[in-house]
């Protein structure tokens, strides 16, 4: 299989338990079949902090309840894995910060850790603290005890969620020995989680700054030495995201989710059409992802609104409304203030769910997906077309949880026997096993019928999906041998290679 294989995207416990699980699944046909490589979401300790392993206590040791960094060897074994490094913050739970808490100015560890004086050591003005940009309401800041007096910490994310002076000489050390341990398990990608956060320049709105393409720059060729190719994570503006993807290993294509939906459910194509013929080509295309369905990422720039986005503000309206209506009112529960994790950019649903549980929807929008030049990375629900977990998320008041379902083996292996869920394995094989997916890209738009093709020579894998009434026609030819279909879910494509 190549780099532009399909990839898993699961935590190590909520599809196979555990990492040796989890090894053992990627073993087993069709999982085998259909997924060249896999991002596996934090397994550090705790993999079940405050924001599901992404507030790090330890980021260079393995959580003990689900394995080791053996295990995790054996999961990146034959194929590309990736790993997420968490640049932005550490747990307020985490040594060092405990360290510098008790300590303050006499710590080893001052400097590491932001506040807003260190940001900002002649004061902030009303206007500085107004252009600072966050995911979340109010400012970036929380109050903690540092050697006896009260600081005010930058917090970006969580008040549990620390950030870290990525220029500190401490800080810059323990990203190392994050590295160290990713490469030393045969990780061959890295994520980097908010890194669009990290870097905090006063009077700017201290996200993707150009001290931040510099940290960037400084980064990648630390993992690069070791051996490491980057993804860059972040939510942003469309243009933006051009800018980044010229200037990084990997970028996410987050602007597709939502665009596919707006095609899908207004049969519509032009918003997707003008997307693909500027979008970053080195991008990791995605549908769904352990967060919500991004927003932000096709509307107009949030730090300049006169800049338009890829929708206009009335039809990204509607689309989060039909978002809604397709899940029965679940994702609203979910979703922005309804919730206590205030994701005010992003839908928390399903992607099955947000095409109102339709199999055909489902299979056009997948087949689009892995027809669109990049990487393609599958959420582990997804894969299995998971409806919204409202269970969990009553229990845990966490809105994203409804995309985290907890799955038990019996639920996998009846799931895998659904035909949409088949047709989707069928439709990854295909695009993990052919490598005509590596050669030209061409696509056209006529009417509501979206045309997608991939040529080397005579081989070539075509796909024409009409947005209206979602049928979904694909053909291919490899070494002389030629498939069609003309219906995905009632025949799934068959290769042999």
């Amino acid at each position: 299989m190549t780099r532009n294989a399909v990839q898993l995207i699961t935590y190590a416990d909520r599809l196979a338990g555990n990492l040796p699980g989890l090894a053992e699944l990627l073993r087993t046909p069709p999982w085998s079949e259909a997924f060249g490589g896999i991002h596996i979401l934090p397994f550090f300790t705790p993999f079940d902090g405050a924001d599901a392993g992404f507030d790090p206590v330890d980021h260079t040791e393995v959580d003990p309840r689900l394995g080791t960094w053996s295990d995790v060897g054996e999961v990146a074994s034959g194929r590309d894995l990736m790993v997420d490094v968490i640049v932005n913050h550490v747990s307020a739970d985490s040594a060092a910060f405990r360290d510098w808490c008790r300590d303050g100015a006499s710590s080893p560890r001052d400097g590491m850790f932001l506040t807003m004086a260190s940001v900002f050591p002649d004061g902030a003005t009303e206007e500085q603290l107004a252009r600072i940009y966050r995911p979340r309401p109010g400012l970036p800041f929380t109050p903690y005890d540092v050697g006896g007096e009260k600081r005010l910490v930058w917090t970006t994310f969580t008040p549990q969620q620390i950030d870290i002076d990525v220029a500190d000489p401490g800080a810059q050390a323990y990203l190392d020995s994050i590295l160290d341990a990713i490469a030393g398990a045969g990780a061959t990608l890295v994520r980097l989680d908010a890194v669009g956060y990290a870097v905090k320049t006063p009077g700017t709105t201290c996200f993707m700054t150009p001290e931040s393409f510099s940290f960037i720059a400084d980064f990648t060729a630390h993992a690069r030495a070791r051996g490491l190719e980057v993804l860059v994570e972040v939510h942003a503006y469309y243009r933006r995201q051009v800018e980044i993807g010229a200037a990084v290993d990997r970028v996410y294509d987050f602007a597709l989710p939502p665009l596919v939906l707006h095609a899908l459910g207004t049969g519509d194509g032009g918003p997707l059409a003008r997307w693909l013929e500027v979008r970053p080509a080195n991008a990791v295309t995605v549908l769904d992802t352990h967060d919500g369905i991004g927003i932000i990422d096709v509307g107009a720039d949030q730090t300049a609104p006169d800049a338009p986005g890829l929708l206009p503000p009335a039809e990204l309206d509607a689309l989060v409304e039909r978002i809604h209506e397709a899940s029965g009112g679940s994702s609203r529960l979910a979703t922005g203030a309804a919730a206590s994790n205030l994701d005010l950019y992003q839908v928390n649903c399903t992607f099955y769910d947000a095409l109102g549980a339709d199999d055909r929807a489902y299979l056009a929008a997948r087949a689009i997906q892995l027809f669109t030049p990049g990487i393609p990375q599958v959420y582990y629900v997804g894969a299995l077309a998971g409806r919204n977990d409202v269970a969990l998320l009553k229990a845990s008041g966490v809105g994203r949880d409804i995309n985290r379902h907890r799955y038990t083996a019996s639920e996998v292996a009846a799931d895998l026997e659904r035909p949409v869920v088949r047709a989707l394995f069928a439709l990854c094989a295909l695009r993990s096993r052919l490598p005509v997916f590596d050669a030209e890209f061409t696509f056209s738009l006529e009417g509501s019928v979206l045309s997608m093709r991939w040529s080397a020579g005579e081989d070539e894998a075509s796909l024409a999906v009409d947005l209206g009434d979602h049928r979904a026609r694909l053909a291919w030819r490899h070494a002389g041998v030629a498939g069609a279909t003309e219906d995905l879910l009632a025949s799934p494509p068959v290769v042999a290679v």
